[in-house]
């Protein structure tokens, strides 16, 4: 396939915006699938495991192949609810362009500023469909201004909707100036399926409105086109092409963002939608390569996209398959790979034979012998590659931008059932976590229990399905608990040696560090100030190593210690006694006296919080609220529903499904997503420091 042909998209949004019953059309009308599979029949072609099936929503990202009009486009259904987060940020990561899904009545909700704000990160074009628009309560022009207001993006109306709730029949094409009408079952041979459908004049009553965003659209187009502006300007004809090359020109540089609108599970608007696709997004070739580091020498280098150019390959995804062991996802930015050949592991230093590579349909699989430049492939037989690890050639290596992966929020506690389940249990828990960067285990070394960490209840709860289906491991949960982290207010320097000589040879490693505070959400850093030789090269490696064994257990509750900066400033050295194993000591005591010098302080994760409750009950559901130290950021009505948008800590949260059905009959429902870690006040740390030290 032609790479200009290839557009690599993700299906993103919101949970219950309709992404899968998006792609599932996406799939029908390509020819991929010959039945069209409903979400909540547990039919759906990409939700295809188990606990998909039984919940109606998406857990894990899936890959796809199908062609349109000579395209072949791959595309990554993501999952739309907050615990599976990393799903969304790995496909993106490694994507060309997105289709954001927005729900006709809810609009953009709480999961759909995240994905955005992660397609940002990436710089990842996008084009948006509102849908459900034959759902009552549906406003897609309210959509389109909360796209302006809480998004801040500038939006590209390029189609209107006919007709509104159960009366929407199709869109009006602003740039055909032409409405799509899809046709009714008794017009379509007895068969529903949105196949069949037909341009015709735009109404009457339409008509105007039509006119008004037509103008708007040319507008738009005009600020970013001087042929464009000096036709609009002199009222002469513009080329339906040179609009259509605009709009795609624009959209890859992300200077707007085309919506469209449809009505997915009545097959309504999706033809379009993939024609956009194939008209708006870019292909491999429109981003013209990837940008990563020499592992060697750290100087920056550039891979264009090409089938002629070294191997570029970045491992995105791992997934333990029953029947053929580890699938290792690759987007394959240059070059060409072909099963049976070695590869290096430029992050690791380490080489890879590919066993097979296979194309991915959810989880079913067709073999090929090679790929190349643009596709996103699995491969079989990589043993020690894992998630965000570049792959190439090992006489012109290079290491891409690694992934950004949140940090657990919450933890439980977890223990075999039987002596014979401990082995087992620590293989399935190792193998998740392999597949799930935001999966972590934990031994905790004064109770020797094991502490599992992840995104949400729901998430471990997902997780320990899995272990017991897939593993045939049965184990003893806890309660959950929340994540907490420790950081410093103060900047500290301190000394920190490791010194044992004796009548043989010693142990030698003394180091100066300076511990400082970062900017909330930073994370660590590290930074060698080291000059004139104070110490060798070679043990450089060996005290960040131990910088970073001493920042994992805080100095207050043994929490990590987060959102701070190592300096290596000075230190001494012995020609014989000096060792990697002595400066790495030596640094994790120069980190744990720094901080317990530096002002430590609890942190504790702080989450959005969006509450949907009928007016009648908002009284009782702010005081609750207000109670468990929650903060209203804004309230709004939405038809008789009263939204309620603050922030709450997650430590308050636990059970509160219960709590919120109990104050509103039933009739409330609300969403939480991390939003930050914020300092515990000072009256409950007390509190918290006693129960993490019973």
């Amino acid at each position: 396939m032609d790479i200009e042909k290839i557009r690599n998209i993700g299906i993103i949004a919101h949970i219950d915006a309709g992404k899968t019953t998006t792609t599932e059309r996406i799939l029908y009308y390509t020819g991929k699938i010959y039945k069209i599979g409903e979400v909540d029949k547990g039919t759906a072609t990409m939700d295809w495991m188990p606990q998909e099936q039984e919940r109606g929503i998406t857990i894990t990202s899936a890959a796809t192949t199908c062609f349109w009009h000579e395209h072949q486009i791959n595309i990554i259904d993501t999952p739309g609810h907050v615990d599976f987060t990393i799903e969304v940020e790995r496909s993106l990561r490694i994507l060309d362009g997105a289709v954001v899904v927005f729900c006709g009545v809810g609009g953009v909700e709480p999961q759909s500023e995240t994905v955005w704000r992660q397609a940002d990160r990436y710089h990842v074009p996008r084009i948006v469909f509102v849908n459900k628009l034959d759902r009552v309560g549906s406003d897609f022009f309210a959509v389109v201004e909360q796209m302006r207001k809480r998004l801040e993006a500038k939006p590209l109306i390029l189609e209107l909707p006919l007709g509104k709730e159960e009366n929407f029949s199709g869109v009006i094409d602003l740039l055909k100036m032409k409405s799509i009408i899809w046709k009714h079952t008794s017009e379509a041979n007895g068969i529903d399926d949105g196949c069949m459908y037909e341009e015709k004049m735009i109404p009457e009553e339409y008509l105007a409105k039509a006119k008004k965003y037509r103008e708007q659209l040319l507008e738009t187009l005009a600020e970013v086109d001087e042929d464009i502006l000096r036709k609009y300007l002199h009222g002469e004809s513009i080329d339906f092409e040179k609009i259509k090359k605009t709009i795609r020109k624009n959209t890859i540089a992300n200077k707007f963002f085309p919506v469209f609108c449809g009505a997915a599970f009545r097959n309504k608007g999706i033809q379009l939608l993939i024609d956009a696709i194939i008209d708006y997004l870019p292909s491999p070739l429109d981003l013209s390569g990837v940008t990563g580091e020499n592992p060697q020498t750290k100087e920056k280098i550039f891979r264009h996209t090409g089938i002629d150019e070294p191997l570029t390959t970045l491992a995105f995804k791992i997934q333990i398959d029953p029947y053929v062991g580890k699938l290792t996802y690759l987007r394959i930015y240059s070059g060409k790979l072909e099963s049976g050949r070695t590869i290096y592991n430029a992050v690791r230093s380490t080489k890879e034979r590919i066993g097979r590579i296979l194309r991915m349909h959810a989880n079913r699989r067709e073999e090929l012998k090679e790929a190349n430049a643009g596709d996103i492939i699995a491969c079989v037989g990589l043993k020690r590659t894992f998630t965000g690890d570049t792959l190439t050639k090992e006489d012109k290596p290079i290491i891409l931008e690694s992934m950004y992966f949140p940090h657990p929020v919450v933890s439980l506690a977890i223990e075999p059932k039987t002596k014979n389940d401990e082995e087992k249990l620590a293989l399935a828990l190792n193998r998740l976590a392999e597949e799930d960067p935001t999966f972590k285990i934990k031994v905790d070394s004064e109770t020797g229990q094991t502490i599992i960490s992840g995104m949400g209840e729901l998430h471990l709860e997902i997780l320990l399905e899995r272990m017991q289906r897939e593993f045939n491991v049965s184990a003893n949960v806890g309660r959950p608990m929340v994540a907490y982290r420790e950081s410093i207010k103060r900047a500290v320097r301190e000394e920190g040696k490791f010194i044992r000589q004796t009548g043989g040879r010693g142990q030698y490693g003394h180091v100066w560090i300076e511990l400082s505070p970062l900017p909330q959400g930073e994370g660590f850093k590290f930074v060698n100030k080291i000059t004139g030789g104070a110490i060798p090269r070679e043990y450089f490696s060996a005290i960040e190593k131990g910088t970073t064994e001493g920042l994992e257990e805080g100095v207050l509750a043994g929490y990590p210690l987060v959102d701070v900066q190592v300096t290596l400033l000075d230190g001494s050295y012995h020609e014989v006694d000096s060792s990697n194993i002595a400066y790495e000591i030596a640094a994790s005591i120069a980190v744990k006296n720094a901080a317990k010098k530096a002002e430590p302080a609890l942190l504790e994760p702080v989450m959005k919080l969006v509450i949907f409750t009928p007016e009648e009950y908002i009284g009782d559901v702010l005081a609750d609220l207000s109670a468990r130290r929650g903060e209203i950021k804004e309230m709004e009505m939405k038809g008789k529903i009263k939204v309620i948008m603050g922030y709450v800590p997650l430590a308050e949260m636990f059970g509160y499904a219960t709590v919120l059905r109990s104050l509103s009959q039933g009739r409330a429902s609300y969403s939480l997503e991390p939003l930050r870690y914020q300092e515990v006040p000072k009256e409950i740390v007390e509190t918290i420091l006693e129960k993490a030290t019973v």
